[in-house]
């Protein structure tokens, strides 16, 4: 078989599977979120794309500026996940945060100290998706 029918060949494989869903969006993060009160369990799990995935749920699309959000979360997450970032729970905390994505995870409780600001994005951005999107209770 020549050069250019093992390309085409390796070109109609990849066209098939693409039509069959065979390609999915690479994900930027996961979040397990605990804590007292209703609504408080969640995982979340974001896409590149918007694609959204609410405790194991079908997938839900989120809008293109809550995309550009997670992304740019995403990238801010990145040096913070490769260091494992750990903060602790101070007394009184009520919901706690677990992110992974490629670089590594982050953990955090909603009062622990010394939160970078992309830790308070997320939590907003977690919030606001899981009320909008995901139908959670506050």
């Amino acid at each position: 078989m020549s050069r250019a029918s093992l390309l085409g060949c390796a070109l109609a494989a990849a066209l098939l599977s693409a039509g069959c869903g065979g390609i999915k969006s690479p994900d930027l993060f996961i979040v397990k979120r605990s804590g007292a009160g209703a609504g408080a369990q969640l995982t979340l799990l974001v896409d590149e794309e918007g694609g959204v995935h609410c405790n194991g749920g079908p997938e839900q699309k989120i809008s293109d500026s809550q995309i550009v959000k997670s992304r740019a979360i995403a990238e801010e997450l990145e040096h913070l996940a490769s260091e494992h970032l750990s903060l602790t729970p101070q007394p009184g905390s009520v919901l706690r945060y677990e992110v992974r994505e490629e670089a590594g995870t982050v953990r955090f409780a909603d009062n622990s100290r010394g939160q970078p600001a992309v830790l308070r994005q997320l939590v907003l951005f977690v919030l606001q998706t899981s009320q909008q999107v995901c139908h959670l209770p506050e």
